[in-house]
């Protein structure tokens, strides 16, 4: 029998701490909250005090070079990730039992994404089912598996450095990384560049280009020409990765099958090594226990038949000298 104070507490809870908390925590900041809810600091540390005496416990410990969540801010945290997921789902779940296929995909994607195979699986959604509409957002990994394990993304596509236990991750493609440089660098149009020529050249990387990171493979393939081992520059976006190789920031590695057209453009070169490539794979991402809506129920096994079920020599965009 539940004490009244378990009877009262959904009823005196202010939902709105509960979002503020789950901010707080992904965030791991109390400034970064409040920048990304756009509040003031002392607004959001309030919020937090509220919440942690309504609930009788010490939900985040904050001391100088520290941010920790205890056991009870951990347990609150995924149960408020549960209700936040499953009220993003309603508007889909409402629009079952319409006679024509309608809602919305979310799709969260790492920002390096090229995949022909997926291109061709949402032109191919889209022509059957126009009444869908798609949301698809670009987020680094880490953030892609939260969204999706929170319920707020119908499904994500990121690159792992290993399976989350809670979430259901294929395959969905692999490429190979190579190293580049602009035009503006030393060694660009040379077709005869000694690897040696590359030692303790300045480089510019991913951020998750680190020592157990999804990337680590390719961080292995900058120390395998001895490049400079602090990064001149540094981003989670192909886009912007790209740039400072062109500006010459630094030489950078990028997947061959996406650099393919500025070297034809003459705005990349690749640098050895042209062998032995490190090779990458990118996942898709669900949630086996969400309860799909049917656009999303129909995508996913659409998914599962044009791409998952092929030969993964079929989808794996093969390394190449460019």
């Amino acid at each position: 029998m539940m004490r009244p104070y378990e009877q009262r507490f959904p009823w005196n809870l202010d939902w709105n701490l509960l979002r503020t908390f789950m901010v707080v925590v992904e965030q791991k900041s109390i400034t970064k909250a409040a920048d990304f809810l756009g509040l003031k600091q002392p607004t959001v540390s309030a919020a937090l005090k509220r919440l942690e005496e309504m609930t009788g416990h010490r939900l985040i410990i904050r001391k100088p070079n520290q941010f920790r969540v205890t056991s009870a801010g951990e347990i609150l945290y995924y149960e408020c990730s549960t209700i936040f997921g499953s009220v993003s789902q309603l508007p889909s779940l409402l629009e079952r039992g319409e006679e024509e296929l309608c809602g919305q995909l979310n799709i969260v994607v790492a920002s390096h994404v090229m995949c022909p195979h997926f291109d061709k699986l949402l032109q191919t959604f889209a022509e059957m089912h126009r009444r869908v509409s798609f949301s698809i957002a670009v987020a680094d990994s880490e953030e892609i598996t939260n969204r999706v394990a929170q319920n707020r993304a119908s499904f994500g596509v990121c690159l792992l450095n290993k399976i989350p236990q809670n979430l259901q991750a294929d395959i969905l493609y692999r490429e190979y990384f190579a190293l580049y440089c602009g035009p503006s660098h030393r060694l660009f149009g040379r077709t005869d560049i000694d690897i040696a020529e590359l030692e303790g050249e300045p480089s510019v990387s991913f951020q998750t280009e680190v020592e157990g990171g999804p990337l680590e493979p390719v961080a292995n393939l900058r120390a395998r020409i001895q490049a400079a081992t602090r990064w001149r520059g540094v981003s989670s976006n192909l886009v912007e990765l790209r740039r400072m190789i062109i500006a010459n920031i630094g030489i950078g590695a990028l997947p061959v099958h996406i650099a393919q057209r500025e070297v034809m453009r003459g705005l990349l070169h690749q640098l050895p090594p042209y062998h032995d490539l490190p090779m990458v794979n990118v996942h898709f991402v669900s949630n086996p226990k969400r309860r799909f809506a049917e656009a999303e129920a129909e995508f996913l096994r659409l998914c599962q038949a044009h791409i998952l079920s092929l030969p993964l020599d079929q989808r794996t965009y093969k390394e190449r000298r460019l």
